[in-house]
């Protein structure tokens, strides 16, 4: 089994509710992929690309799994349809549902067609090292050579960087605990 490390975000509401509601249920519907050994908090940030749109509420979490890459990326892909979320109806950038990106999986460099990982933008973005540095600070990132931690600091240290707003989520909690504790049943989303 191999961890990866998988992003996850949203700014509309779909049949789960709100976009925090959203990675709720889907950070439980990653376990049927592998086991979710750690998941970070619910940050919320602003939009990159098109920035008319509602601000995104961005999560990390840690899988180990059996499936090879290709795998993954299909499941993954499947669970957001689950949620909605219509990539060939949808733009660059634009507002979703739900967004379940593979950033890193185990020490693999990949780069197929629809398929890079590292995520090819994974330097770039503070909503995605923030909470990646929250659970795998010192996560080695293939390519770059440099720790998640390492990655964060040379990103914040640029000009116009935008931080995350850690978000308190209840239901988000909830469901990280009632996955953990011994005994402790599923909550439903």
């Amino acid at each position: 089994m191999r961890a990866a490390y998988i992003g996850m975000g949203g700014n509309l509401a779909s049949w789960a509710g709100t976009p925090e509601a959203t990675l709720t249920a889907a950070a439980l519907r990653l376990e049927s992929l592998g086991r979710v050994a750690r998941r970070s908090s619910l940050y919320l940030t602003e939009p990159v690309g098109f920035v008319e749109q509602p601000r995104f509420v961005n999560a990390v979490a840690a899988l180990t799994t059996d499936l090879d890459p290709r795998e993954l990326l299909n499941r993954l892909l499947a669970i957001e349809r689950e949620f909605g979320r219509d990539r060939a109806a949808g733009f660059a950038n634009g507002p979703r549902t739900l967004d379940l990106d593979i950033l890193l999986f185990g020490d693999l460099a990949v780069s197929e067609p629809d398929l890079e990982i590292p995520h090819p933008r994974l330097a770039e973005r503070a909503f995605v090292l923030i909470p990646l540095n929250e659970i795998a600070p010192q996560a080695m990132v293939p390519r770059f050579g440099k720790t998640a931690a390492q990655l964060l600091e040379s990103l914040l240290e640029g000009p116009g960087n935008a931080a995350a707003v850690r978000l308190e989520s209840d239901a988000w909690m909830v469901a990280q605990v009632s996955k953990t504790r011994p005994g402790a049943s599923r909550i439903q989303c």
